[in-house]
């Protein structure tokens, strides 16, 4: 009877742990209905199709409130012609923000200041089903939903390759403005942006996810802002940059809530 009673408790002490973290020490959250609704409603628009850089991929369903209807296995942007290293696992609506924050900010930015084009982008965090900065109490990271991802660098067209690590603080003039002007790009296109100086986690990659109770009033949740904090963020030519882009924004439907 003794040792019965010890393994009842024993698995209610592992029941009321799983639950408490969603389960494998993931933070315990409800699903919010927007995220389904602004995933379905990308997926209608056409905007997003499937290619050989663009796959579908099976549902994630993951513990607590993690995973993605329709996942999309992702390696390259702007019509293919931009790779995307390694593959991301990434929802419809961060891959149309990729795509235009690609095609609007880093092309700009990249050809400005070096004369040539971006040829990859490297990623390294798509989805993955885990607390914000790793942590096991509080919110799910927009990474367990597929609605983010860490940007870590870029390649040129020339060969030359620019790290977040290296460039932001100590790189050339031209790979910090280049990096400066990608970020203020990407505070544009995505609903958060963290880089370096923000927190001690996002030292060596610049961090975008389009959580939607951070766009708010037409702002848009950035640290640290453009032209503070690092090299002044170079002015952008007169007029708006036009697109060749075959996307437009995917307006997300639902309260502002994660």
């Amino acid at each position: 009877m003794g040792s019965r009673i010890a393994y009842l408790l024993a698995w209610m002490t592992l029941a009321a742990g799983l639950y408490g973290c969603g389960g494998g020490g993931v933070p315990y959250q409800p699903r919010a209905e927007w995220r389904d609704q602004a995933e379905q409603a990308c997926l209608k628009s056409g905007v997003v199709r499937a290619s050989s850089y663009v796959q579908a991929a099976p549902r994630l369903k993951g513990p607590s409130a993690c995973g993605l209807q329709a996942p999309l296995k992702v390696s390259g942007a702007t019509g293919g012609r931009v790779a995307l290293t390694p593959t991301a696992t990434i929802g419809c609506p961060m891959t149309a923000a990729l795509d235009r924050w690609v095609q609007n900010s880093v092309q700009p930015a990249a050809y400005r200041q070096f004369g040539t084009q971006v040829v990859e982008v490297k990623q390294i965090a798509s989805y993955s089903c885990r607390g914000r900065n790793g942590s096991r109490r509080g919110r799910l990271s927009e990474h367990s939903f597929g609605n983010a991802l860490d940007i870590a660098g870029f390649r040129l067209a020339n060969g030359h390759e620019i790290t977040v690590v290296k460039g932001w603080w100590r790189g050339t003039p031209r790979e910090r403005a280049f990096l400066q002007e990608a970020f203020a790009g990407a505070c544009r296109e995505f609903y958060t942006v963290l880089g370096p100086g923000s927190d001690r986690f996002h030292y060596n990659h610049i961090h975008v996810d389009l959580l939607v109770k951070n766009a708010s009033r037409g702002r848009h949740y950035c640290r640290p802002q453009p032209g503070r904090g690092g090299v002044p963020v170079a002015e952008a030519p007169s007029g708006d940059l036009t697109t060749t882009a075959s996307i437009k924004p995917i307006p997300f439907v639902g309260p502002g809530e994660d």
